[in-house]
């Protein structure tokens, strides 16, 4: 039987706990009024910002891309905005069509072969037409991962039946191969049965409601502009805001990718087109020496299959790296009109040696 004396210690340590959880409670209240104060605008306003960023997400996306069952997403044919120019048939722009009757060029690839951040002629792809005097199709991607890629090859070179195909990527294309989600919109993917990838998630699912995508604490925590106020000075909102699912475990990504440079080798047999596999690179891996690393170990990999199973290498690297600040061939994210131009030249004297 419990005696008041008994029940007296429990009571208490109630009591402070309810004490101190209040008085965290109304620290973090003020503390994130003081934040806000501090801006003045967002004193009046509590909007909840992970959603607001994937709803701009979804508007931008949904605007220049249309959904695809094979791919996930693909450029929208006939969309043109701010130096942006997506022809009738979903291929970025590269600039009036050289008078050559020979086969086209086909690059392929993920935002850096799309050329954001610059205007439809500050491409590496509209760059390599100029210098190649042949025609160039831009089908680069924004946020496609390597298998994407791969499947985006297959698609567009029985179409266009090119002489030669350059197929470029970065190294966290690898990565997002161990996606069933990347930025909101499903992906497939590859499961690997032995050596064998398996596609998956094929006919992909359209893009989710915005409102369904928040975890528990993106929806509460979400509402918080302190909290938004760190992250961003942590420079964490890629996975804060960024609505991504993984289906593989880390690292998964490096033997898919090499096992896809296998299927590129295919396409090249069939085609009769010679596959060069490109790789270049994010600004962070001219920031950060253990980063760079980390992305020079994934490339170089992934560049290794591709010579294994009969593909045609080029790593832009060192090219970069021997230019007076490599940093200075970017934009923000994404290279500039100047990375660009190096990237195309290196591209163009592969493919001379080649013979392409």
């Amino acid at each position: 039987m419990n005696t008041p004396d008994a029940q007296r210690p429990r009571s208490e340590l109630l009591r402070r706990t309810a004490l101190v959880l209040v008085s965290v409670v109304v620290g973090l209240g003020l503390i994130e009024i003081g934040v806000r104060a501090s801006t003045w605008t967002w004193l009046f306003a509590w909007p909840n910002y992970v959603l607001d960023a994937r709803k701009v997400l979804a508007e931008s996306d949904n605007g220049r891309s249309v959904h695809d069952d094979r791919l996930g997403y693909r450029p929208r044919p006939g969309y043109a905005t701010g130096g942006v120019t997506i022809d009738g048939n979903g291929l970025r722009s590269t600039g009036p069509l050289p008078a050559d009757g020979r086969a086209p060029i086909l690059a392929v690839g993920d935002s850096f072969t799309f050329g954001e951040e610059v205007s439809d002629a500050e491409t590496w792809p509209a760059d390599l037409q100029r210098l190649t005097g042949r025609r160039v199709l831009n089908g680069g991607v924004s946020g496609y991962g390597f298998d994407q890629i791969v499947l985006h090859t297959e698609l567009l070179a029985p179409l266009y039946d090119p002489a030669s195909i350059v197929v470029a990527f970065i190294a966290d294309d690898i990565r997002r191969t161990e996606m069933r989600r990347m930025w909101s919109a499903d992906k497939p993917y590859f499961d690997l049965e032995g050596d064998t990838p398996r596609l998956r998630n094929v006919p992909v699912p359209p893009r989710a409601p915005v409102k369904t995508t928040l975890s528990f604490w993106q929806r509460t925590i979400g509402y918080s502009y302190a909290f938004d106020f760190i992250m961003r000075r942590l420079d964490l909102l890629h996975d804060w805001f960024g609505d991504h699912i993984r289906i593989h475990p880390a690292g998964t990504g490096e033997r898919i990718s090499c096992r896809l440079t296998a299927r590129l080798a295919e396409l090249q047999k069939s085609r009769g087109a010679p596959v060069l596999l490109v790789a270049e690179y994010d600004p962070v891996v001219w920031d950060d020496p253990k980063f760079a690393a980390e992305q020079r170990r994934l490339t170089v990999g992934l560049l290794d299959c591709g010579r294994k199973n009969g593909l045609a290498t080029l790593d832009s690297y060192e090219a970069m790296a021997a230019t007076a600040r490599p940093r200075d061939l970017y934009v923000l994210w994404h290279m500039n009109a100047a990375g660009n131009a190096l990237i195309a030249r290196l591209v163009a004297g592969a493919l001379a040696d080649k013979g392409n």
